[in-house]
């Protein structure tokens, strides 16, 4: 299992090992000692599974609030997406800064978000199937929606018409939403 920092602090792209022969593939997905080695101590709680019928489809930018926040490990595993994380922790050396991977059913890697950041995707083909793993049960009256393409982040979604749920159409301004949290290093 390879980690690969990214420009947001803690965000991890993660490559595990894949062992193939002519049956296929196999790959540990997670493994909480090989986690622990490369700095991720969570305990997650919950799986959650989606899936995005067309190309073009936006799924964000979401977070739960305090004490509810939750970290992510997500995976896709049918099609193409950008898995974007947007960092909203007051004082972190990468406040508003975010970062886009390219996660895809055929490459397996992962991205690791940690708790304070804002998260989305978008698909890049039909028909797109993603998994991931999250520290905190959901909890509906921390769930929070911040606009996909509020220009104080302006994360490139290259995309012209996309198709977003009610609720993210709906989506606050990251300046007008409760969205809050304080970088703890």
């Amino acid at each position: 299992m390879k980690a690969e920092k990214t420009c947001i602090d803690g965000a991890l792209i993660i490559t595990p090992d894949v062992f193939g022969d002519n049956r296929g593939w196999f790959t540990e997905t997670y493994s909480k000692r090989k986690f622990e080695e490369i700095g991720i101590f969570d305990d997650f709680v919950q799986d959650n599974r989606s899936f995005s019928a067309e190309k073009g489809t936006v799924r964000g930018l979401h977070c739960q609030t305090d004490p509810m926040a939750q970290a992510k490990l997500f995976t896709c595993m049918r099609g193409e997406i950008i898995d974007v994380a947007v960092d909203i922790r007051e004082g972190s050396p990468t406040y508003k800064k975010w970062v886009g991977v390219h996660l895809t059913g055929e490459n397996k890697k992962m991205f690791y978000i940690p708790e304070g950041c804002l998260h989305g995707f978008v698909t890049l083909t039909d028909d797109v199937e993603a998994m991931y793993k999250v520290n905190k049960f959901y909890s509906p009256e921390n769930d929070r929606s911040v606009r996909y393409d509020d220009p104080e982040f302006g994360v490139e979604w290259n995309i012209d018409n996309p198709i977003l749920s009610e609720k993210d159409k709906h989506a606050p301004l990251f300046k007008d939403s409760d969205v809050k949290f304080i970088y703890k290093g």
